[in-house]
């Protein structure tokens, strides 16, 4: 099958929007017809490097991420299926999750999907099933990796059956594409990660497709206050439409904001949702955690950064917790569905999410707009 798609390759370069060819499926393999898919910052760590294979990595094995096609969150219709593929056929409509879940290694069997074995996989961008390309470009033939082994920066893509949640066919394809990484990551960064409980307090750095979906969590979870941080006064505004009771300009900002609205508590929850995060923004955090508080890391960071700033005595004394997660700790299989149940149900806004559209030879203007601060979630419809 011949396509186009946008392709990195090499870091700090612009997308190349060029012709490829598919191979036909192998043994659980499935040819997806995207309808959608949605610009987040994780392809953005690919283009700034951010996001790399350690060097011991790349000296065994000679691998690297790059020449690779981008994108993570899509969706679409089911076109071609290879042997063995029993979980969906052609005709399905399926949302593509930026984890996949094999069901039966022992995190999946202990629901906990999001950390499935297969996840090990993700930065090497080749085919679950035997770590070979089934793209390659069409001017010089070169293997293609997939970003999180999807590759959705193209109309049409070829993924493992464990990357396929099978969907209800009335569900807006353009929607169920955000639903993939950014909507479930922040929505579970609240709910599961940092187990918002009624009328806690909840603050949430950095309000892009992630952190606004933190913020849909939180109000999901009947926080009394959601306060929203984020220096862009457009991220702000639309935070408030989102259910944030108050915003803050900066850290600095809402601590003071934080503490008079909580009469010197401080923050039940912190959820840590900016663009890249920074091990020197979390000794002020924690300090707007309240006793037995919990802050939960969302964002990515670079691989090669390894020092946090941490008061421990305070750590320690005060009980506070500070967590981790991927993919906000939801189980893609479940919570997919789930989600966009609710969706349907009007009590999760999907549609108000995608600040603009593109077409996919605009993949470069939605990066900038994301930069400038223009998108709450840019959007390639195809």
């Amino acid at each position: 099958m011949e396509t186009e798609a946008a392709i990195l390759w090499e870091t700090n370069t612009p997308w190349s929007v060029e012709d490829i060819v598919i191979d036909p499926p192998k043994a659980g393999e499935v040819v997806v017809k995207l309808a959608a898919s949605g610009l987040c910052h994780s392809d953005e760590h690919i283009v700034t490097g951010d996001m790399a294979l350690p060097p011991e990595i790349i000296e065994q094995t000679g691998a690297s991420i790059t020449p690779i096609i981008g994108g993570h969150e899509g969706a679409g219709e089911v076109v071609e299926v290879g042997p063995g593929v029993t979980s969906v056929q052609p005709g399905d409509h399926v949302s593509l999750s930026f984890v996949p879940s094999c069901g039966r290694c022992p995190s999946c069997a202990a629901g906990r999907q999001n950390l499935c074995d297969m996840g090990a996989f993700l930065l090497f961008g080749r085919q679950i099933s035997d770590l070979t390309a089934r793209h390659h470009a069409k001017s010089n033939g070169a293997d293609l990796g997939l970003m999180c082994c999807l590759g959705t920066f193209s109309p049409y893509t070829l993924v493992n059956e464990a990357s396929c949640v099978k969907l209800d066919d009335d569900i807006p394809l353009d929607k169920a594409a955000l639903v993939g990484c950014g909507v479930t990551t922040g929505w579970g960064s609240a709910v599961y990660l940092a187990e918002v409980k009624p009328g806690e307090t909840v603050v949430v750095i950095g309000v892009g497709g992630i952190g606004i979906n933190a913020i849909q969590g939180a109000v999901m979870s009947g926080a009394r206050h959601i306060v929203a941080v984020d220096p862009v006064q457009f991220k702000r505004d639309e935070s408030l439409k989102f259910g944030a009771t108050h915003t803050a300009a900066s850290v600095e900002e809402a601590l003071e904001l934080v503490g008079m609205i909580t009469w010197g508590a401080q923050a039940d929850k912190v959820i840590i949702t900016t663009g890249v995060a920074d091990g020197k923004m979390i000794l002020p955090v924690m300090t707007m955690v309240a006793k037995g508080g919990r802050c939960v890391v969302t964002s990515v960071a670079s691989m090669a950064s390894n020092d946090v700033s941490l008061n421990l005595a305070d750590f320690t004394l005060m009980q506070k917790q500070l967590v981790g997660g991927i993919f906000g700790g939801a189980n893609p299989r479940r919570d997919i569905p789930r989600l966009l149940r609710l969706y349907k149900e009007g009590k999760l806004k999907l549609d108000e999410l995608i600040t603009t559209t593109y077409k996919l030879s605009e993949v470069n203007q939605g990066y900038q707009d994301m930069r400038d601060g223009k998108n709450l979630r840019g959007l390639i419809r195809y």
